[in-house]
Order: C-alpha cells, then sequence, then structure tokens
C-alpha cells in the first residue's frame, strides 16, 4: 500500500510517517519508481508506535523496543523480557517528570492563593508597579 492508504488506515499524518521513516522506525520497500510500498503489517508497527509515544517514550527508545514486540494480529505485543528494563527506566523518567510537574502546580497554586488576597485586579495597578521598578 501507498503512505496515503497506511494514513488512511492508521490515523496517522503522512508526514508522521515520514517521521518514523527517517527515525528508523519504519522501513518501506522502494519501487524503482521511488514511491513508499508499505505492507500491512506496518500498520500494526504504526499503532505500536503510537501507543509508545502516548506512553511517553521517545523516538529513540521506541527504537530500542521495536525489535521486541511481536504482531499478534490485533495490536504489538511484547515478545522478549529484555525489554523490561528499559521500560521500567522510562517509568523511572516519566514519574520524575510528573513529579516535577506536581511542583510546578503546588507553586502556581501558591502564588494564585496569594494573589487571590491581594482583591479585585485592577489593570492599572499592574502598570503602576512596571512603571516604578
Amino acid at each position: 500500500m501507498r503512505i496515503g492508504e497506511l494514513s488512511r488506515l492508521t490515523g496517522v499524518s503522512v508526514r508522521s510517517l515520514r517521521y518514523y521513516e527517517e527515525q528508523g522506525l519504519l522501513r518501506p520497500l522502494r519501487r524503482p519508481s521511488g514511491y513508499r510500498e508499505y505492507r500491512e503489517e506496518d500498520a500494526a508497527t504504526v499503532r505500536g508506535i503510537r501507543l509508545m509515544l502516548a506512553a511517553g517514550l521517545n523516538t529513540a527508545t521506541i527504537g530500542e523496543l521495536l525489535p521486541c514486540l511481536a504482531d499478534d494480529g490485533e495490536a504489538l505485543a511484547p515478545a522478549c523480557g529484555g525489554m523490561l528494563s528499559d521500560l521500567h527506566r522510562e517509568r523511572e523518567r516519566l514519574s520524575a517528570a510528573a513529579a516535577d510537574l506536581l511542583t510546578a502546580r503546588d507553586r502556581l497554586d501558591a502564588l494564585i492563593q496569594a494573589t487571590s488576597r491581594l482583591g479585585p485586579a485592577d489593570p492599572s495597578e499592574c502598570d503602576a508597579l512596571t512603571a516604578v521598578t
């Protein structure tokens, strides 16, 4: 199938499919005309890529994990235990990022609370403060 058909089948833009190819995640056949030729199993690969991207993995990590996945007829599923340490590492990375976001949200909440005690908003107040400094 051509790239447009794979795009329609998977709901992934042509631009994203080309990016996946650039990253080595997809390896379509090339016709003598230069057109890409995708196989049916490439649709499962694209769905697996999307799943791993949604799980917060970057394309470099996905490239490492793809060989450890097999098409079970519905989706890509783990086919070897060797990827477990990589998955744990990525989970720790995401947990740390989530903790950082929660800290930032808490700081923002504190600013909101402190600002709400100042009374009704008067836009000219902020203008006066910036003119003084």
